[in-house]
């Protein structure tokens, strides 16, 4: 079942599917109207409310990248981790549960016509737009390589979620699989194999993507486009309170982005 409501961009939405997946953490797939899905492009995020119907608390919507979409079945997936009340609210929720759901928002990530070789880095939930512009990519006819990082084997995304196609390479803060240590680690060996890098994760992760591409790289090449993680009280630019800085001043994450050019953010 999937309803509109008052905009075009809102509807309501029957959960059909809720996987556990990297450790406490859910994949949650809702029925969602034809123009929503054939909408949505990777880096691009909706907005749940995340609460039950009768309840005010929490007030505000919380934002999701979408995972993946399926046109046949008409549905959305997101990926869920329980970090406060609206996520450990919507992690909870069941089969047959409805909710309400605003978007596609925000701008997605732009892969260049002439981009044949991507490379991903992802951390924690940054997973979720990654996977997806991971499987337009291979649908294209593109190469994959997707690097993810976690704190141990568990909480690393299952390698079957992704196209066999795609390259699957982890790093492990314990060790317990891949690379032991950081997933930027990784990143230098492949710099001179990318046309473009693409990113999800949290600012600790950006702040050393950022060290690791300036010292390894040729010149400005290849580019590297970050999808930053921010609250989005409203996920249309109303707010302010997810504004980031850049060097053409400050940005809403929600409309501006999530999706940034890397050398045009300013970390401090």
């Amino acid at each position: 079942m999937a309803t509109e409501l008052g905009t075009k961009l809102e509807f309501m939405g029957e959960i059909v599917r809720v996987e556990p997946v990297m450790g406490d953490s859910v994949l949650t797939t809702f029925v969602a109207p034809d123009w929503a899905v054939r909408a949505a492009e990777p880096g691009q995020f909706v907005q749940i409310l995340s609460r039950d119907p009768q309840s005010t608390d929490p007030l505000l919507r919380r934002p999701y990248s979408v995972y993946r979409t399926d046109i046949s079945a008409g549905t959305m997936t997101v990926l869920v981790r329980p970090y406060g009340r609206g996520s450990a609210w919507l992690c909870e929720q069941p089969l047959g549960a409805v909710l309400d759901v605003m978007g596609p928002l925000g701008s997605p990530f732009a892969v260049r016509p002439r981009t044949e070789r991507l490379l991903m880095v992802a951390g924690g939930v940054g997973a979720a737009p990654l996977l997806m512009l991971s499987e337009v990519a291979v649908r294209a006819g593109k190469q994959v390589t997707y690097l993810m990082g976690a704190q141990d084997a568990g909480t690393l995304l299952p390698a079957s979620e992704l196209p066999e196609e795609v390259e699957y390479v982890v790093a492990t803060i314990d060790g317990s699989m891949g690379h032991t240590g950081f997933v930027t680690d990784l990143v230098p060996a492949y710099l001179g194999w990318a046309d473009q890098v693409f990113s999800c994760g949290p600012e600790p992760m950006f702040r050393s993507l950022r060290d690791v591409v300036h010292r390894h790289r040729l010149g400005d090449r290849p580019d590297v486009q970050m999808a930053v993680e921010r609250p989005m009280a409203c996920g249309i630019g109303a707010c302010l309170g997810c504004v980031v800085e850049t060097r053409r001043g400050m940005r809403t994450a929600c409309v501006d982005g999530p999706a940034f050019d890397m050398d045009e953010l300013i970390w401090g």
